[in-house]
């Protein structure tokens, strides 16, 4: 008899609400690290193969809508509800700079060369800060048609796309011109919004749609109906014939990306998924729900007899076991806030 396939997902306990968004590192020196936002206002750092803790970021007074990290996993960029998007040093916890903005920041993201940080928000403007100045006054576009709900940099950070809470469609903005460029049509706002690690695809998650575009050409390349409404899509990595899903229905769904077949469902979450994203290897990724977990479900599903084997914490042994030497030294020279 075949052996029957199971997801055994890591839980990650530590926030107190829900958990609203996700972001891996790329693979450093080091590995990769997660980072997490949350309504509980501490956005959290873990390592992202075996989800262990390592950090809590604290001094924002409100929700923590979206945090990201750079390209070297160095620093950690915030945005929250209270009005402000915050830098902090990913080594060490401190906070190294506070940009107050005058309403709610619902985005950020770093630039490719690591210089730059956009933020976004209810105040309905982009704005761009040089990191190398962190007192000069940022560059602002501001014409978005809404409130700004998603950001991303792409095309060598000549080009930034955006999505709004509240209005259709993705925006991408000339930097040189600070105008609109090309619009992609959606009939529902966006909520996610992810470059492919390739930069090749833009994927898109609209109401009960998931959508890929080609992201040079601005063309549609796959739109795939849902099982419910979806909140957040993530596109495998490495190979890129697969994406996963999550949204009201509380289930993290697996599909082919070539032909929209469902290739698998992972049930777990106790309430909505508000965010899901592949690991930059394509190993494993990563679900974000309303109940205040995350939850780490590796790509292929291990059989019954190949789980009793794994530790409780550990997608593999010998990826927990380097994981924790390299958890254990950053610990050892990092003061970052309890959990």
């Amino acid at each position: 008899m075949e052996k029957k396939k199971v997801a055994l997902p890591l839980v990650c306990h530590g926030h107190s609400r829900p958990v609203v968004d996700l972001f891996y590192s790329p693979i450093t020196p080091d590995g990769y690290f997660l980072i997490s936002a949350s309504k509980d206002s501490t956005p959290m750092l873990r390592n992202g193969e075996t989800g262990d803790w390592i950090g809590t970021f604290e001094g924002h007074k409100g929700a923590v809508w979206s945090s990201c990290l750079d390209t070297n996993a160095l620093r950690v960029a915030s945005a929250s509800a209270d009005f402000s998007a915050k830098l902090w040093d990913a080594l060490t916890g401190d906070e190294l700079h506070s940009f107050e903005h005058k309403h709610i920041v619902r985005a950020c993201a770093f630039s490719e060369d690591t210089h730059h940080l956009l933020t976004g928000g209810v105040e309905k403007i982009l704005r761009i800060f040089d990191l190398n100045r962190l007192d000069a006054a940022p560059r602002e576009v501001d014409n978005s048609p809404g409130s700004i709900r998603t950001v991303a940099w792409l095309h060598s950070d000549q080009t930034i796309l955006s999505s709004c809470s509240d209005t259709s469609g993705v925006r991408f903005w000339d930097l040189r011109s600070g105008k609109i460029v090309q619009t992609l049509e959606t009939k529902s706002p966006v909520t996610s919004a992810e470059v492919s690690q390739d930069g090749r695809y833009i994927t898109t998650a609209d109401g009960s749609t998931v959508k890929f575009w080609d992201s040079n050409h601005f063309e549609l390349v796959k739109s795939y109906d849902m099982p419910c409404n979806v909140e957040s899509a993530s596109l495998e990595p490495k190979h890129g014939d697969k994406f996963i899903a999550g949204g009201e229905d509380m289930w993290v769904h697996v599909f082919d990306f070539h032909t929209g077949k469902e290739l698998g469902c992972n049930k777990g979450h106790h309430g909505p998924i508000h965010c899901v994203r592949f690991a930059p290897g394509g190993e494993s990724y990563a679900s974000g729900s309303e109940d205040g977990t995350i939850r780490i479900w590796l790509t292929s599903p291990v059989s019954r007899e190949e789980s009793d084997a794994v530790p409780g914490n550990a997608l593999n042994p010998k990826v927990k076991a380097v994981a924790d030497e390299v958890t254990r030294k950053i610990k050892t020279s990092l003061h970052i806030g309890t959990a």
